[in-house]
């Protein structure tokens, strides 16, 4: 990595790590702690997840015009006067505002420390550039809980201000970090992403909505986040307690196995994810997630014993894992190669805002159908998964080589560019097939 990657993925870790901290304890901190009661808490939460829907539509034309390093700025100031105005904050009014500036600052931070790494990257180095954001913010969000969980206490409320404290510091250091980092002067966008110069010149959402590429990957994403990470402290939780019976810790047990085949599977898949198409790569995530469904229904619905139903339930959230190590060198390249070099962070902002509504909208529709309805839940998410095969399927007749299956392009390009041996008249000829090439890859 450049001086400048290695400086994003630094400020990445910082704010996963921050993260980690608090959010966990966040319900229990304003229900309990500050006793405000639990409709407060969730109340808390909610405006936690709309703030990042109000500013996200923003947040995209904005990076595109000032560029993606002070909008991280401005982004990581207002986190961390929200995560120190949650410390502080005794009374529902300062706990609200406080849960907005929180949200909307870390929301923003997604997009723009996306568009920093495609504009520090190319398509050769993206792949692995993403791949490394995802292994490091899974790291940092689980050493960034592991510390809280130590260091919290209930009956002490100055254990939470010391935790919210930590987090502001650390969001104040990311600040302190996006404003060293030198951007190149021209944004290193692969060669291979079309043009579209009548988007450039319509500009905004529309062009955005008329990209059917991109609006294919978007649903497909929606779908993505609404089957595993909307269901993780939702509704797989709900329906591992009631349907499976398993107690409360067992549920720590099964995200610390989630993150764990993260970290250690991440670079393992990566050598896979670079030799395949990208498409081909989602479909199988869809199946391996129609597994993980399936093992959760052995376990909550299956006539087996709770050690069984234990192991079916960690297996669950493993596989997820393995599903997620496999999509992080995958979506989010393939979200940069579709853009526009102008639009790079209005695309990001829009893929940010489809997770943001799967995130949403995830949890109000799996919590009661994953403690009440067990069976329509487990099939409803094992459909979900075998539909983004199908999706991840039909999105790859949309795409150019190079964008689903960027190694294999440039590997193409150079055989094509290649000069053999024989007559003048074929060497001459080789700059021209190079040329259509790279134009026929732009269209």
């Amino acid at each position: 990595m450049g001086a400048a990657m290695r400086r994003i993925q630094a400020g990445n870790v910082l704010s996963a790590f921050g993260l980690g901290f608090t959010v966990p304890y966040l319900y229990v901190y304003v229900a309990q702690v500050r006793e405000l009661g639990a409709g407060t808490a969730g109340a808390v939460l909610a405006v936690f997840a709309m703030a990042a829907l109000v500013v996200l539509p923003f947040t995209g034309r904005a990076i595109d015009r000032r560029g993606p390093v002070p909008v991280l700025v401005v982004a990581a100031l207002l986190a961390a006067a929200g995560a120190l105005g949650l410390g502080l904050s005794a009374t529902v009014p300062a706990v609200v505002l406080s849960a907005v500036l929180l949200g909307s600052g870390t929301a923003v931070m997604q997009p723009a420390l996306a568009t920093m790494i495609v504009w520090c990257s190319t398509t050769a180095t993206r792949t692995r550039a993403f791949a490394t954001q995802f292994f490091l913010q899974n790291l940092g969000l689980g050493i960034g809980g592991l510390i809280g969980g130590q260091l919290v206490d209930e009956d002490r409320p100055g254990s939470f201000l010391l935790l919210f404290s930590i987090e502001a510091v650390m969001f104040l250091v990311l600040a302190a970090i996006a404003a060293t980092v030198r951007m190149p002067r021209t944004p290193s966008i692969a060669d291979a992403r079309p043009e579209n110069a009548e988007a450039k010149a319509r500009g905004g959402m529309r062009a955005l909505l008329s990209h059917r590429a991109m609006v294919q990957l978007c649903v497909l994403g929606f779908v993505l986040f609404f089957a595993c990470y909307g269901q993780f402290e939702s509704g797989l939780a709900a329906y591992g307690t009631e349907a499976a019976g398993l107690a409360p810790s067992t549920l720590g047990v099964a995200l610390a196995a989630n993150t764990a085949v993260i970290v250690v599977a991440q670079l393992v898949v990566l050598r896979f994810v670079e030799r395949s198409r990208r498409t081909r790569v989602i479909a199988l995530v869809g199946l391996i997630w129609t597994v993980a469904w399936l093992f959760a229904g052995v376990a909550g619905l299956g006539q087996v014993s709770q050690a069984m139903a234990t192991a079916a339930f960690v297996g669950t959230y493993a596989l997820f894992g393995l599903g997620e190590a496999m999509l992080s060198p995958t979506v989010a390249p393939l979200v940069a190669d579709l853009a526009p070099e102008s639009m790079v962070g209005q695309y990001n902002s829009a893929f940010a805002l489809v997770k943001q509504l799967a995130l949403a909208v995830g949890p109000a529709v799996g919590g009661p159908m994953g403690a009440a309805l067990h069976g329509p839940y487990i099939l409803t998410f094992v459909l979900f998964s075998l539909g983004i095969t199908v999706l991840s399927l039909r999105l790859g007749g949309k795409l150019t080589l190079a964008q689903n299956h960027p190694q294999l392009a440039l590997v193409k390009s150079r055989v094509v560019a290649r000069h053999t041996p024989g007559d003048e008249s074929a060497r001459e000829s080789e700059p021209v097939r190079t040329s259509e090439r790279v134009a026929e890859a732009r269209v």
